[in-house]
């Protein structure tokens, strides 16, 4: 699976100005509802606040990756952003968060779903990949970054 084929170049924002949660899931799912008509960006936050209560997506290190299902998607799709200043996402080291990646996919779509998530892991994994998103300066450098990472990996 490739990241750069379901992360649209319009779904990357650069700079995140959420200071909570909720803030940060609308910024991200704001780009996705432009780009995908069927996706209601309201039922889509609320969807991914029901999985926060599962369990945070925030896996520590400066890292989020909030992801749901939801119905009337016909593929998985990602956003990615980032905060300079962090946020607090109840991430399980305590500490504020970066980099978020946000996948939905639709119902019943175990396996991409699954695949994706693995693939954005991988890729979080490695500290230079972690730091050249830090220090991108615009977002189509944040789009160059991934898309040189998810060849790597």
């Amino acid at each position: 699976m490739k990241i750069s084929e379901i992360l649209h170049r319009d779904a990357v924002v650069e700079s995140l100005g959420a200071v909570t949660k909720r803030e940060v899931l609308f910024e991200l799912v704001e780009p996705l509802s432009r780009l995908h008509a069927e996706l209601d960006q309201d039922r889509t936050v609320n969807i991914l606040l029901e999985r926060e209560k599962l369990g945070s997506t925030g896996v520590g290190e400066g890292i989020a990756i909030p992801h749901g299902k939801t119905p009337g998607l016909n593929e998985v799709i990602v956003s990615f952003g980032r905060s300079v200043q962090g946020v607090d996402f109840d991430a399980l080291d305590g500490k504020p968060v970066h980099l978020f990646f946000l996948l939905m996919a639709p119902e019943g779509c175990a396996g991409s779903h699954l695949k994706a998530l693995a693939k954005i892991s991988r890729m979080l994994k490695d500290v230079p990949f972690r730091n050249r998103l830090m220090e991108a300066r615009s977002a189509a450098e944040l789009y160059r970054a991934i898309a040189d990472q998810d060849d790597l990996c």
